[in-house]
């Protein structure tokens, strides 16, 4: 088993609250995990059909069974059981007692903050992070290898080609998962919709001409979107609120998770092909956001992670809130330095007004070096980012 960055996060809210609550997407590693850090709880799975009656009709006898706490699967499947567990912690007073994992979000956050506030640490377990796959020696020997397969558990755990991996996926879990939540009839409609939202990974989200190109409504494509981000498929990073005298660009980036998921959507076939693929960039871009957010959760913190952009084009990749200061990144997929990749930073700081002046540009190429204020980073040494 490779070892999870979280780990000590678990362990840590597992001293101060009775209920953890691990969310992500599904196969990311979250029941693994669990069982890892909690051996001796026993482990029930909603998905076990008896278990998930028991659960339902008599949610009491249900948790009688476990005095000394479990670990609850999916547990978005019985979110009325929620209710009940906050009644047995209360009593009990023990701390660490449940650990419940989830991979939707749909209703599950709003059930957890009405039934169990102040008594649950909430973690999200991305896939493999770079430095996780790295202390176990397990880094592919490319950036586009690693960004052509991705980082779910399966696809290091396992004699299975991406492709193969991939297409499995999105049939088992998103189209079943998610044409339960939506009641999608037009199953084509919805693979058109879910490889067109691959195709805008690092782009400022258009929703009518998301909309338009998939020949949907655009509550629909809404609605769809949501459930992609509630079920950790996508996501959308918010641009940074404050104006500096200039008009903002208001609207989110999306993003997706993994870019071996994106690149299978996308219809790579070959991890050679992403080398000069015209998605190379945003793909690239896709892979070092998710780098910076799996650093965030599995040290069991929300993200802090923004863009900004104004109405002219100016634009900075990612900014890191950092209590008061504000660190900018740039994000190039080169390999060769160019004058040109810090034209965005230095415009930047004209603009801010910021005076600490620490900012970062992640390149693809191998060398770490100094410009003038600016930490240039190797893909491989994302982890400093995060470290510093």
């Amino acid at each position: 088993m490779i070892h999870r960055e979280m780990s000590r996060a678990l362990a840590v809210l597992a001293k101060g609250y009775p209920i953890l609550a691990v969310t992500g997407p599904r196969q990311s590693g979250k029941t693994t995990l669990s069982k890892a850090i909690f051996p001796k709880k026993p482990y029930i799975s909603m998905e076990d059909p008896d278990e998930l009656e028991l659960a339902r009709n008599d949610p009491r006898g249900f948790l009688s069974r476990y005095p000394d706490g479990a670990i609850l699967d999916e547990i978005q499947r019985t979110p009325h059981l929620l209710s009940y567990l906050q009644t047995q912690v209360d009593q009990d007073g023990r701390m660490g007692l449940f650990v419940l994992t989830g991979s939707q979000q749909f209703g599950l956050m709003a059930k957890i903050s009405q039934s169990l506030a102040g008594r649950v640490g909430m973690v999200q377990l991305l896939p493999f992070s770079l430095s996780e796959l790295e202390s176990a020696k397990r880094i592919p020997p490319t950036l586009e290898e690693l960004m052509f397969r991705g980082s779910y558990p399966p696809l290091y755990s396992r004699e299975v080609s991406p492709q193969n991996w991939y297409a499995s996926y999105m049939m088992t879990y998103i189209e079943r998962d998610l044409r339960q939540i939506l009641n999608v009839h037009d199953l084509s409609l919805f693979q058109k919709f879910v490889r067109m939202c691959a195709a805008r990974t690092g782009q400022l989200l258009n929703l009518s001409s998301l909309s338009n190109d998939c020949g949907i409504s655009h509550n629909t494509a809404k609605a769809w979107l949501s459930a992609l981000e509630a079920s950790y498929i996508l996501f959308l990073l918010t641009p940074y609120h404050r104006n500096f005298n200039k008009r903002l660009v208001k609207t989110p980036k999306l993003y997706f998770y993994d870019t071996g998921l994106a690149s299978w959507l996308l219809g790579i076939q070959k991890k050679e092909e992403i080398v000069t693929h015209a998605m190379r960039g945003a793909l690239f871009e896709t892979w070092v956001l998710i780098e910076l957010a799996k650093g965030r959760f599995n040290a069991g913190l929300t993200s802090n992670l923004y863009f900004w952009r104004d109405n002219t084009g100016h634009e900075v990749d990612v900014l890191i809130e950092n209590g008061s200061q504000l660190i900018p990144i740039e994000i190039k997929s080169g390999q060769t330095l160019s004058t040109d990749y810090f034209k965005g930073l230095e415009k930047w700081y004209q603009i801010s007004g910021e005076k600490e002046k620490l900012s970062y540009l992640v390149y693809a190429g191998a060398q770490a070096q100094p410009f003038k204020d600016t930490k240039i980073i190797p893909w491989r040494q994302i982890s400093k980012i995060a470290e510093s």
